[in-house]
């Protein structure tokens, strides 16, 4: 396996996602097409709404993403949480508090037996994120 992304659907909301994630996780908006902007015939329900977009991270990482329409409807986030990892907890406290403005924290972030920063958060969107900083501890 060569690569591996997350694909996130949203209701409607997937450019304004994306934006937010632009300014919070860093990284480059590669690619934000709408399913009226494309060759094949808009579905309907899909005028305006993203067909695909693509966030690089760097390190050959991205987060992409699209908006569902109506045939498809949105069911939510559920079974998974994306998972960051950064080198300073000053970094994970400055995306974690971010990510939680507007969102719910499921676990504050906090020193842990296995990290120096972790905690759990479903982000105004209702993304669950799990964001850890530091240095692994064995203790």
């Amino acid at each position: 396996m060569n690569e591996l992304d997350s694909y996130l659907f949203f209701d409607g909301n997937c450019a304004e996602a994306m934006r937010f994630y632009e300014r919070t996780l860093g990284g480059k908006l590669e690619a934000m097409m709408r399913f009226d902007e494309g060759p094949a015939p808009c579905p309907e329900g899909g005028a305006g709404r993203i067909m695909h977009a693509s966030l690089a991270l760097g390190g050959g990482r991205r987060l992409l993403a699209s908006d569902t329409v109506p045939k498809y409807p949105h069911e939510g986030f559920k079974g998974f949480s994306i998972s960051l990892g950064y080198a300073s907890t000053d970094e994970a406290r400055r995306v974690f508090d971010a990510l939680a403005d507007g969102g719910k924290v499921m676990m504050p972030l906090q020193k842990t037996f296995w990290s120096e920063a972790f905690g759990m958060v479903a982000d105004r969107f209702g993304v669950p994120w799990m964001i850890s900083g530091g240095a692994q501890t064995n203790s």
